[in-house]
């Protein structure tokens, strides 16, 4: 009978060096996932600063657009009678006038369809780092996910051991 009692003892303290590691284990998980989600958290509020700051660069990005474009509002807004216009080109006395009056036109307009496609530029670029952002979070929080289901499931083996010990 003593060695039974021997035998049981060695059997429990292993069950408890084995609950000790195993809580071990959870400890320095359960401290893997509130780093993890600590750096999560970071991540989105900066992510959520910068597509708060992206919507409003596109909204402004996109009204310029509209504006550069010429639509309705516009036209009315920029529109020079034709008179005005008939009247400026009678002011030019010569070709050379003349001449200077249309290359500072075409460069106004060189200018304008440069800052379009500045503007475009700047758009497609948001909208890349945004999707890459995205990715980004969707990993981190799948990687978490993960962490959390293998705590769980570590847990879940615990609570096993925890049992088989109490009987």
């Amino acid at each position: 009978m003593s060695q039974d009692v021997t035998k049981w003892l060695a059997e429990i303290k292993a069950l408890q060096q084995q609950l000790a590691e195993t809580q071990k284990d959870r400890n320095a998980a359960d401290s893997s996932a509130a780093n993890w989600r600590k750096l999560y958290e970071t991540e989105a509020q900066q992510r959520r600063t910068e597509a708060a700051s992206t919507q409003q660069k596109i909204e402004g990005l996109n009204a310029e657009i509209q504006r550069l474009r010429g639509g309705a509002a516009l036209d009315r807004e920029l529109a020079v009678p034709a008179s005005d216009i008939q009247a400026e080109v009678e002011k030019l006395q010569t070709t050379t006038d003349l001449q200077r009056r249309l290359t500072e036109a075409l460069l106004a307009c060189s200018q304008l369809q440069e800052q379009v496609l500045q503007l475009t530029q700047a758009l497609e670029t948001e909208q890349a780092n945004h999707l890459q952002t995205r990715k980004s979070l969707t990993t981190a929080l799948g990687d978490t996910v993960d962490l959390l289901t293998k705590e769980r499931a570590a847990r879940g083996i615990q609570e096993g051991v925890n049992s088989a010990a109490v009987e």
